[in-house]
């Protein structure tokens, strides 16, 4: 199937967890000979180096606390045409930035994945738990920076009088409806699928759509062995997903192929969530 994205211009953040689905995206995308732009963010996690060498959260904070070494170098293999870029997308000049290397390179973006998100993991993210600096951390990325990113994206196709385009958003199958022990990450999230319906009904008339992903349960390296017997039996299809499962319905929305689905939250969960 011809998906018609080679030389296309890809934005995509969160890619420096060369197991997560920033990374496995790039990756796609770079196979359909597409150009990419690449962002990310180092995270200041603590973590215990001797336990990184098996899935888990050491592993998952050691991947996210480095560069995109990793996937650079398997895009340089592949002969891939990108650009990298190490920033905070919640900065609205560093936004600005963005797009402006972006064009420089390569032209007009013509997609848009909002991948990166932060959470809390040291149960500081319930009602009983709550601090003020966990509200700001996560909706400054997941929802403020997916914001300024999405708007920088429609202003400039806009004036350049660019038609079309395609901005998909990474939400969670289950977390945007319920997610007890983590509700600030679950209120981001169910903002992320708010936001897809009423992007997607404002700026139709540019031919733009717009859509989410909510992945189930997917190894990007932080679900260690006993969570991985917790949640198997939730899964009908029986294993968990990987990035490589989500990465073919974002690339499949980016496509001409679904010129005419917008506004949707598509589960890719093995069907954790029916």
């Amino acid at each position: 199937m011809d998906l018609n994205l080679q030389n296309k211009v890809v934005l995509i953040t969160g890619v420096n967890n060369p197991q997560g689905i920033g990374a496995a995206t790039a990756l796609a995308f770079a196979h359909e000979k597409a150009k990419l732009v690449l962002v990310y963010k180092k995270i200041a996690y603590t973590y215990n180096e001797d336990a990184t060498g098996h899935d888990g959260l050491d592993r998952y904070f050691k991947a996210n606390c480095g560069d995109a070494a990793k996937l650079e170098s398997q895009l340089f293999s592949m002969n891939a045409d990108y650009l990298i870029l190490e920033t905070d997308i919640s900065d609205e000049t560093n936004v600005y930035a963005i797009y402006d290397a972006a064009e420089k390179r390569f032209g007009n973006v013509d997609i848009l994945i909002n991948n990166a998100a932060v959470a809390d993991v040291h149960g500081n993210d319930t009602i009983f738990s709550l601090t003020a600096d966990v509200v700001d951390a996560t909706f400054a990325i997941n929802v403020k920076g997916m914001l300024l990113l999405t708007r920088e994206f429609v202003k400039r196709r806009k004036e350049r009088d660019k038609i079309g385009g395609r901005i998909i958003n990474l939400s969670s199958d289950n977390a945007a409806h319920s997610f007890a022990g983590q509700i600030t990450y679950g209120a981001s999230k169910s903002a992320v699928e708010s936001l897809t319906r009423s992007l997607a009904s404002e700026v139709g008339k540019l031919g733009i759509t717009v859509n989410a992903v909510a992945p189930g349960p997917t190894q990007t390296g932080w679900i260690d062995a006993d969570l991985t017997s917790q949640v198997l039996p939730k899964i009908p299809l029986g294993r968990l997903g990987m990035p490589e499962d989500i990465a073919p319905m974002i690339v499949f929305l980016a496509s001409d192929k679904a010129s005419w689905i917008t506004g949707e939250t598509i589960k890719v969960c093995g069907g954790h969530v029916l």
